[in-house]
């Protein structure tokens, strides 16, 4: 055992084999230069992993956030040692060659994290998170390393005003869309472009950054509403200095990652996803999560879950409401006692902060008259935000949301583009019209590389009125801002043969949600010869991380990780 100066016995610390001894010495002096003394070396050493940058407002504010977090690891008695990893803007990059970066940055992300965490031999972990691909990579991370940790997240945007009413990156994406179609002007949309952002935080609806943070404090990895709390709200430093005074007491219980990131915790955090219709996303990243964790969990336990959950929370981007206006009502701890009350969740799921998850959320508060979460008995839909499709155009599945969607059977003639490009210069040239489906191919985590969200895309059909009248099936993604008939994820992706592949113009695609079908009115043998004479489109990327990237990616609906195969001991 070790003992601090605070007279707390800790268990034996892995920074021990970096700090104690004569043949140390070297290492003391070193890190005597960035500031640690005598009485550091005695201490748990805490590392912050931040995700700070300037490119975007996602995680611009994590610099001064951190120094909240220094101050309660001191507090509790660790010695703090703060490093950065990147952070790629899936908002900024939409609809560019860049936003292939994005999901590779996750993987990124990760092993940063874990090198740092391995290489330093740190006895605890506080992450930062803000930008969407952050969140899941940082923890990610922490399953890995299996040390005790807490997972902070940055906090969502203050909504912008726009002629009276709260506007978000979404309005930008869809006024594209709108302006192309002549329903505003390019100067109303120079307007609502400078409106949408008013400073720090992720992007404000129950998008991808806002779904996990809500996702992660239902799996205890995050305490219970420390993520909703808004990046601007005076209240935040707060909240980070309580992460950084728990990351030195999940230290002293010994408490790592992997024993809070268990099977019950992934359910629950599904449970939430889902009841408040948030982002397709989420499966790529619990399905990533998981595999870091050595859990086992497959993209079918998300329909389960979904057909289960009502949606209780009425979020943009298909319903009324902001992530500010969520925390507001009662935050992530109000929807949980919804859920946990009617039996939807495993309340006793442990917590970072040493309490169940029932025992978190049993205080939860609900602010008076607040019209955001609804109540079990008066759902906005009976079942869950998400749905898990199959059929002969997904064999291995696809995801689609339909928290916004009542349409329960479509069919249409397909629209096909080899790529994102081809099919955003169709919709804003106006060659796409009501009754499509839109086929958008190669833009999976092998064939994008990078598996691309398709919000350019969206938000331009949903601008320019076509948003409840055309379907679209990717072997890409979407943005948590995506609403509509909008299938993502299908496995196989095209480059590896998979029957999106073969799709024409003019064929008919039926999406049967009854059913849990997406299929094409091919026979197997018409199917299977068209995927056999389809030539994938040549693409350059042929060395740097992309390359490297789709060789070692797996499927989405995998997760499209990277690691080699899911760790011993799955639970």
């Amino acid at each position: 055992m070790t003992s601090t100066d605070k007279g707390v016995k800790l268990p034996t610390l892995g920074s021990r084999q970096l700090l104690e001894g004569p043949d140390r010495a070297p290492a003391r002096a070193m890190l005597r230069a960035v500031g640690l003394a005598d009485e550091d070396f005695d201490k748990p050493l805490i590392a912050i992993a931040n995700t700070w940058t300037d490119t975007t407002p996602c995680n611009v504010h994590l610099k001064d956030l951190s120094k909240a977090v220094r101050e309660g690891i001191r507090e509790a008695g660790g010695t703090p040692l703060e490093f950065n990893t990147i952070a790629v803007s899936d908002g900024i990059t939409m609809g560019t060659s860049g936003m292939r970066a994005s999901l590779v940055s996750r993987e990124v992300i990760a092993d940063s994290i874990e090198l740092m965490g391995r290489g330093y031999l740190f006895d605890g972990v506080v992450a930062l998170s803000g930008c969407d691909k952050t969140i899941p990579g940082t923890v990610m991370a922490l399953a890995r390393l299996d040390k005790p940790a807490v997972m902070l997240y940055g906090g969502s945007i203050e909504p912008g005003k726009y002629n009276g009413k709260d506007i978000s990156i979404q309005d930008v994406f869809e006024a594209v869309g709108a302006c192309a179609a002549g329903r505003i002007d390019e100067a109303e949309l120079g307007r609502i472009e400078r409106a949408a952002c008013p400073g720090a935080g992720a992007c404000g609806g129950q998008f991808t950054a806002n779904t996990m943070a809500t996702v992660f404090e239902a799996m205890g990895i995050s305490p219970m509403g420390s993520g909703s709390v808004p990046a601007t709200d005076p209240g935040k430093p707060e909240v980070a200095r309580r992460c950084g005074r728990l990351a030195v007491e999940l230290v002293r219980r010994g408490v790592g990652a992997r024993q809070i990131l268990t099977r019950k915790a992934l359910e629950n955090g599904i449970a939430l996803a889902v009841a408040t219709g948030g982002s397709t996303n989420v499966v790529l990243h619990l399905l990533a999560v998981a595999r870091e964790a050595g859990v086992s969990l497959a993209i079918d336990d998300f329909e389960r879950i979904s057909a289960r959950t009502p949606v209780l929370a009425d979020m943009k981007p298909w319903g009324h409401y902001m992530a500010t206006d969520m925390h507001a009502a009662g935050g992530v701890a109000l929807v949980a006692r919804r859920l946990l009350d009617a039996g939807l969740l495993q309340g006793d799921a442990p917590t970072v902060t040493g309490r169940t998850l029932a025992e978190e959320v049993a205080s939860a508060r609900e602010a008076p008259g607040q019209k955001v979460v609804h109540a079990i008995s008066d759902p906005l839909k009976s079942r869950g935000g998400l749905m898990i499709l199959r059929g002969n155009l997904a064999p291995d599945g696809c995801v689609l949301k339909i928290a916004g969607t009542e349409r329960m059977l479509y069919r249409g003639p397909a629209r096909v583009f080899d790529g994102e490009e081809a099919a955003f210069a169709a919709v804003q040239g106006g060659g796409i019209v009501a009754g499509d489906v839109v086929v958008i191919r190669c833009e999976g985590p092998r064939g994008g590389p990078g598996m691309r969200e398709m919000l350019g895309v969206t938000a331009a059909l949903a601008g320019a009125g076509l948003g409840a009248d055309v379907a679209l099936i990717t072997d890409g993604r979407f943005s948590g801002a995506t609403h509509g008939l909008m299938a993502g994820h299908v496995a196989p992706e095209a480059v590896d043969g998979g029957p999106i592949a073969g799709v024409r113009d003019g064929d008919t695609i039926t999406f049967d949600l009854k059913a849990g079908t997406v299929s094409v009115d091919l026979s197997p043998s018409e199917l299977a010869a068209r995927i056999a004479g389809w030539k994938r489109p040549q693409k350059d990327v042929e060395s740097g991380v992309l390359a490297k990237y789709a060789r070692l990616v797996s499927s989405a609906s995998e997760g499209a990780v990277t690691t080699a195969s899911t760790r011993a001991g799955a639970r």
